[in-house]
């Protein structure tokens, strides 16, 4: 053991009577655990919320889209039968999407209505998230429809209720009769079969009705917005994501006349802010533990005040100026690392209470009870890593006290 360590260790953790200066010491280290302690609850509250928007986002979000790269509709037609004869393909389908009026009652709104097919009313994982009703888009030969929550609730729609809605649309091929404007538009009436509930941009805009009616409303034949693939695990990577492979392989297919995105790259938007949020949150507290880390600067130099007499008699048996300045770094190292394994083993054991036991509940009304928690490895190892740092670097600062 190098002596600039043996000598740094006796003056950390050597019993001698508790004075001024080991007091701020302990305030020292306490005060990186606790700033420790912060960071591993507050990173892993927002993984924890990080997930849960992900995985709701994830709930209408194909894994792989095609779309037109010009216009807004194409024929969906045989030149997609391949997808079909994938293995790693478990749905395709097909999906229009346009914006409507919709009128129940005396109440009115514009929503974006999607047309969807047989296999995406099979496929897809909004049924998990129906709160009223069920995700049923026909019944016999009569066409319904499935609500965000917000727009049920603005309309007053239930599904309890008889009382159809009415979608209207102006027609693509009539002219405006300025004396019956009416008489342009184009109307659908759909009877409500369920209400879904994922997130609030989603519940006050989107209406889920079957792709033939939304067609019929619309004038269009076999056209489709869309493509929304869904598929087998063999086509998918750790993370969830369709796999390089899958993408080039579509697009090698189908050639510039469209656009193939994964579900990162349909929110690109999405993704990014939840990463630089992340960022920014690691960033700020980083900067506080640095404001917290200068009671290490203040700890060591009355330590050096008060060990001027060793000092003395360091540099008569012929220490030099590095080994006495070393001594103080490492002490100061000492106090941070110490601080460090108290914090994160604190950070840890409030996570674990929390994702067991749901100490602290979520206000209000949310997907989940209590605040989410999800730990991850490379969020301790940049907090041990940032902080240890930090304060190696604020050791430093005192080696110009023992010249």
């Amino acid at each position: 053991m190098k002596l600039s360590r043996f000598i740094a260790r006796r003056y950390l953790f050597a019993k001698k009577s508790l004075g001024v200066i080991n007091i701020i010491s302990i305030i020292s280290a306490a005060g990186i655990a606790v700033g420790c302690a912060a960071l591993v609850i507050i990173l892993s509250i927002y993984n924890g919320f990080d997930s849960i928007v992900r995985e709701l986002n994830d709930s209408y979000t194909a894994d792989i889209l095609i779309t037109p790269a010009k216009g807004k509709v194409f024929s969906y037609d045989s030149r997609f039968d391949f997808l079909g004869r994938d293995p790693r393909v478990k749905a395709a389908c097909g999906v229009l999407e346009e914006s409507v009026f919709i009128q129940y009652g005396e109440r009115n709104k514009v929503v974006v209505a999607r047309g969807v097919d047989s296999l995406f009313e099979q496929t897809t994982r909004l049924r998990d998230h129906v709160t009223e009703g069920d995700f049923a888009l026909t019944y016999g030969d009569l066409n319904q429809v499935v609500l965000g929550r917000t727009v049920a609730l603005e309309l007053g729609a239930r599904p309890a209720f008889l009382q159809p809605l009415t979608a209207w649309f102006p027609s693509r091929t009539r002219q405006v009769d300025l004396l019956n404007p009416l008489a342009s538009l184009r109307q659908e009436r759909l009877h409500l079969a369920g209400i879904v509930s994922l997130e609030q941009n989603f519940d006050q805009k989107y209406m889920f009705l079957p792709l033939d009616a939304l067609r019929e409303l619309l004038e269009y034949d076999d056209e489709v917005s869309g493509i929304e693939i869904y598929l087998e695990d063999k086509g998918l990577n750790r993370r969830g994501i369709a796999t390089r492979e899958m993408l080039s392989a579509v697009r090698e297919r189908l050639g510039d006349d469209f656009t193939v995105r994964d579900k990162q790259q349909q929110n690109s938007t999405l993704y990014k802010l939840l990463k630089y949020e992340k960022v920014a949150i690691y960033l700020i507290l980083l900067f506080v533990m640095l404001i917290v880390s200068f009671n290490i600067f203040g700890s060591l130099s009355m330590l050096i005040i008060e060990k001027r007499d060793d000092i003395a008699t360091l540099r008569a048996m012929g220490a030099d100026d590095a080994l006495v300045s070393q001594i103080f770094v490492r002490e100061g190292w000492m106090i941070s690392l110490l601080g460090i394994a108290v914090g994160v083993a604190a950070g840890l054991l409030v996570c674990w209470l929390q994702q067991h036991f749901g100490l602290v509940k979520m206000p209000g009304n949310f997907v989940v009870d209590a605040y989410p928690v999800v730990v991850q490895f490379t969020d301790i190892l940049l907090i041990v890593l940032g902080v240890a740092l930090i304060g190696w670097l604020i050791s430093l600062l005192t080696r110009r006290l023992t010249r």
